[in-house]
């Protein structure tokens, strides 16, 4: 999903006016105390469609029911409006107690003192089931702001389908490179005879893939301080790989893949089947076999056996966060507590925001999913990942924005791989540098 620069822009100057206010009257301290038997108000805002709302709705009855002194309010929009009325809410200190978080957000958030450490409700918060990769998606300096909800991973997804029509074998994914991926692709693409395409060509959304080349060679986009460290010639070979495929026809023109890239998921290459392999979260399996009616198949990224330690990594689909100044932080990491290890709430929910981060929930789920929710969770129980990276820093969050527009100038010409990979970085920094 694309995230606009003007509502970026807009979330960072609002959080940035209320910065000082939120830091000095953080009512983390009533985190670990008891909860309370009045009556209740806590406020509980996400982002979604009309299926994940009365989902919710109905985990919202759950709690209530049980905890009869405490009402949840519901507060949910859509992506678009979503950053800008929270943090407008933000600004007029009248914040929701509860809220759906970003990764690309949350450092903005927490860093301007907006969020609770969670660490201070561990009384009433229960995060015995998750994985300390799972929680380190969270957390900055220490500090837990926000608590996974469901996990990703990047992956390649290919169309068993069109491999069985050229006669082209699955590859073995436990020990296949990027090079086997572009000679794999390029059988494809002489065989579709500009009608099917070896690979959906990757770099338009692809912050992720940039990521991972980088973690393959023992390196990162961000230092903990929230400096870009990228090696400019990782970057460099990144931006020569998308051109390449292009170039050579194992991709579509460049003009083809914008346009399927600006249509959405459903216009994708993958759910046309328009090609084979197609980088894309694991977590989407289902969504794109529902729009292609094809055979796909998830496969582990190439090149993590030749690198230096395995790029796949816990992406989270979104957090649970507590803001730092709710009047009943208690109450409220209750609530999330619910949300995160209750088996009849997850029952409810499902996949819906993602494969459960919660092990133990995962498996209580495991029975009642589809085909390819149980592949998603599959992959994400088997595929071996390291640490996860450092949660994107303030002012950063405009990366997809800046990697798409370096993506399609190397694309149509407008620059060099070199070029490309300077200015990125230069372009990077300068957004962190901005935000500080």
């Amino acid at each position: 999903m694309l995230r606009g620069v003007r509502r970026r822009t807009a979330l960072t100057v609002l959080v940035s006016l209320t910065a000082s206010m939120l830091a000095a009257c953080g009512s983390g301290s009533e985190a670990g105390g008891d909860l309370t038997a009045e009556p209740v108000t806590l406020r509980f805002t996400w982002w979604g469609a009309d299926d994940r709302h009365k989902r919710t709705q109905q985990v919202i009855d759950m709690f209530q029911k049980k905890h009869p002194n405490i009402t949840i309010k519901g507060e949910f929009k859509e992506w678009n409006g979503y950053w800008d009325s929270l943090a407008t809410t933000m600004a007029a200190n009248d914040a929701p107690d509860i809220m759906q978080m970003d990764e690309l957000y949350i450092a903005s958030y927490s860093e301007r003192g907006a969020l609770l450490d969670l660490n201070e409700a561990k009384k009433h918060l229960d995060t015995a089931n998750f994985d300390q990769k799972a929680l380190a998606t969270g957390a900055v300096d220490g500090k837990q702001y926000g608590l996974p909800v469901g996990l990703g991973m990047y992956s390649i997804m290919v169309n068993t389908d069109l491999l069985a029509k050229y006669d082209i074998p699955v590859p073995d994914d436990t020990k296949w490179s990027w090079d086997d991926l572009k000679k794999i692709g390029d059988q494809v693409s002489k065989a579709g005879g500009g009608q099917v395409f070896g690979v959906q060509s990757p770099g338009i959304n692809d912050t992720a893939g940039l990521s991972i080349r980088a973690r393959q060679q023992g390196k990162s986009l961000f230092d903990q301080q929230g400096k870009v460290v990228l090696p400019p010639e990782i970057a460099t070979q990144y931006w020569q790989y998308i051109l390449d495929l292009s170039k050579t026809g194992v991709a579509a023109p460049p003009s083809v893949t914008i346009e399927k890239a600006s249509a959405g998921l459903n216009q994708s290459a993958t759910a046309t089947n328009t090609a084979a392999f197609g980088l894309w979260w694991n977590t989407q399996l289902t969504a794109l076999t529902a729009a292609s009616g094809a055979k796909l198949k998830l496969l582990r990224l190439p090149g993590e056996t030749q690198g230096q330690k395995p790029g796949a990594y816990y992406k989270p689909s979104m957090f649970w966060s507590v803001s730092a100044r709710s009047k009943h932080p208690a109450e409220a990491a209750a609530f999330v507590s619910f949300l995160a290890n209750d088996e009849e709430a997850a029952k409810i929910l499902l996949t819906e925001r993602g494969v459960p981060a919660n092990l133990k929930i995962r498996e209580a789920i495991a029975g009642q999913l589809k085909e390819t929710d149980k592949a998603a969770k599959e992959y994400l129980d088997t595929v071996p990942v390291s640490d996860p990276p450092r949660i994107t820093p303030n002012g950063a969050s405009t990366l997809d924005a800046i990697l798409k527009r370096h993506t399609e100038d190397v694309l149509f010409g407008r620059t060099t791989p070199d070029a490309a990979a300077a200015s990125f970085i230069k372009e990077v920094q300068s957004e962190v540098d901005a935000a500080k």
